[in-house]
Formats: C-alpha cells, structure tokens, sequence
C-alpha cells in the first residue's frame, strides 16, 4: 500500500500515515517490536537495571530499514504502581520520550500492554478479573493512558493486552476487553484499538478460542484484532530445537495464519499480527518467515517482527543489530514495508 499524504504531521510517512482529524490508521505499515520496558522478573523494578527504554539509535535503525510501525511493550505495574491511582510521572516520562522520538522520524507506535491478562500484586501474579484485580482497574487504567495519548498524533493504536491465556471462563476475556474498549471511548473517541486474542493469541487457534470477538462493540467501529504466530512446534517461539526436529516446513507460516485471515475476511474485520520471529541459525526458517509474509501482505494484514531493542544480547531471535551488523533476518523483514 502507498502511503497517503495528510495535510498535517506525518505527510512524508514513508509507508503509513495518520490524519489528525481522524487519528485512524490509513495504511497497514510492517514494522518491529521494540521491547525492553517489559523486561524483568523483578516487577515494578529498577529502571536501566532491571528494564529499560528503546533509544534514538534504535528508532533511527527502525526508519533506515524502511519501517514505520513500532509495537512498544509496556508492563500495567510500573506505569500505574498503584491500582486506581495515577499513571508515574517518571515513567510516563520515558514512555512518551520515546513515542515522541519516534513522531519526530515519522515513525507510527502501537503503546502494548505486555501483562498476559495479569497484574503482579505483593509478588504474585493475579489473573485480570480475580478480587484483587478487579476488570474495572485495568480499564481505570487504560482511560488514564487515552487520555495521556489522545493527542499525540502518531498512535496507530492502543494495544490493549499482550497474550491473554488459561483464563476461568470462556467469556472472560471478551468481558475484559470490551470493558477496556468502553472506558478507552471514554476519553478517545476516535483512536483505533487493537485487540488480542485468548490463548495467547493464537493465529491458528484464533476462531476456536477468540472467535466470540467479533462481537465486541466499539461506538467508533475502529478494532483491530491482533493475532500472533511462531513456527516451532508448539508455537511458543521458543525454537528449542532444529529445524527438522521442530517439524518446520516453508508453509508452516502460512498454514498458521490462514485461521485467523479468513476468519477477518468471513466478518469484514481489520487484522494485525503483533508478533513473529524466527531464530538466525538456519536459513530455512528465514524462508518460512518470508513465505508468511508475502501471503499476509496479499490479504492486507500487517505486523510487527519479535523483536528489536538495547538489551538483547545473543538472543536468536532479536533484529537487533550486533556490532552495526544486520542480523539475518532483517533481510526478511524489511521486505514488506507496508500491506496492500
């Protein structure tokens, strides 16, 4: 898809752009993740210890490769500490430093709440919904985050929940997430919301756990369901094994992404894959990778490369270059700068 000019802000977006009159998305842009303020066992933490922000650097490698999509990884704890209370002045800071970075290099970021459909309370984490964490809270939450965001013009959406799972009850997250929706309205009455899916948010399980989210209701009609897929074995991207052993093939991407794909087309819906990555240690997996990208951009859905950012090292996954080195999969990746 080309990108489409706007008569203010980001009229150069090199594949995706906004307008401030509507503040929806007018393109489908591939990008990264940028992670590292969702790090760390040790929860809320110490910032730089224990997590850390993505940089200017890191947004600059992001645009030189064609990219303008960032999906930015956030944990509920250490942007609100206090259930009900206001966001921290310090982390929204940091937070908001780097979404205006990212403004200044005509970057689009989607904020993600990385909590798994939970909330660490006294060292243990409690499931959304429970007594202690009641729904109401994390949609308390999300209406302070809207209304800090609401005017910042190169949010493409606010994702609402990373990987929700093992939830009580079969509507339970369909509860959840429809309340965040109501209170986000609240305050953004136009911003487009992105929406994951039960069981991890499974691709291929997408209409089996997360098909009742097509009745989710959202006065600005604006959802976007978000969808994630791995190629390992169990799907976990974990990658603990060869190849072979993980009973990989060239289809393996698009066998997965087809449930969910014609699952948005059977209900007319917009669609996103947050998540995807495959480890730098044998060319095929890079093949797997490219195969499902092609199949999502011909069927209009875009997404966003786990993962990028500061801290992560020798991880076989990251696209974070090492020593100004491009990883092998960054080849892969920038090759689909935007959906058709």
């Amino acid at each position: 898809m080309k990108g489409i000019i706007c008569s203010v802000f980001l009229t150069v977006a090199i594949n995706g752009a906004i307008c401030a009159q509507t503040s929806k998305p007018l393109s489908a842009p591939f990008g990264v993740n940028l992670a590292g303020a969702d790090f760390g066992a040790n929860v809320p933490g110490v910032f730089n210890k224990d997590y850390t922000y993505p940089t200017g650097a890191d947004l600059d490698y992001v645009k030189s490769k064609g990219l303008t999509l960032i999906r930015l990884p956030f944990l509920w704890e250490r942007m609100q500490p206090v259930l009900g209370e206001s966001l921290d002045a310090k982390e929204v800071e940091r937070f908001t430093e780097v979404i205006d970075a990212a403004a200044e290099r005509g970057i689009l970021v989607l904020p993600d709440m990385h909590n798994y459909c939970r909330r660490k309370v006294e060292g243990e984490w409690l499931i959304i919904g429970s007594e202690r964490v009641p729904v109401e809270q994390v949609a308390n939450a999300w209406a302070k985050i809207a209304d800090l965001l609401k005017d910042k013009k190169n949010i493409w959406g606010y994702g609402i929940m990373n990987e929700p799972h093992d939830m009580p009850a079969e509507n339970s997250w369909f509860t959840i997430a429809q309340a965040i929706i109501t209170s986000i309205r609240s305050k953004d009455s136009k911003t487009a919301i992105v929406v994951g899916g039960d069981s991890w948010s499974s691709a291929e399980r997408w209409p089996y756990y997360s098909g009742n989210l097509k009745n989710l209701n959202d006065p600005a009609n604006n959802l976007i369901f978000e969808a994630h897929i791995y190629f390992d074995e169990n799907s976990s991207g974990s990658y603990k094994y060869s190849y072979e052993k993980e009973r990989a093939t060239a289809e393996t991407g698009i066998v997965r992404a087809m449930p969910f794909v014609k699952w948005l087309k059977a209900n007319n819906l917009k669609g996103f894959i947050g998540e995807y990555g495959v480890p730098d240690n044998d060319p095929r997996w890079l093949v797997t990778l490219d195969k499902m990208l092609d199949y999502l951009q011909k069927n209009g859905v875009n997404g966003t490369y786990w993962a990028a950012g500061p801290w992560w090292g020798d991880y076989h996954l990251a696209v974070q270059p090492k020593n100004g080195i491009d990883r092998p999969q960054m080849k892969v990746v920038s090759r689909y700068p935007s959906a058709k």
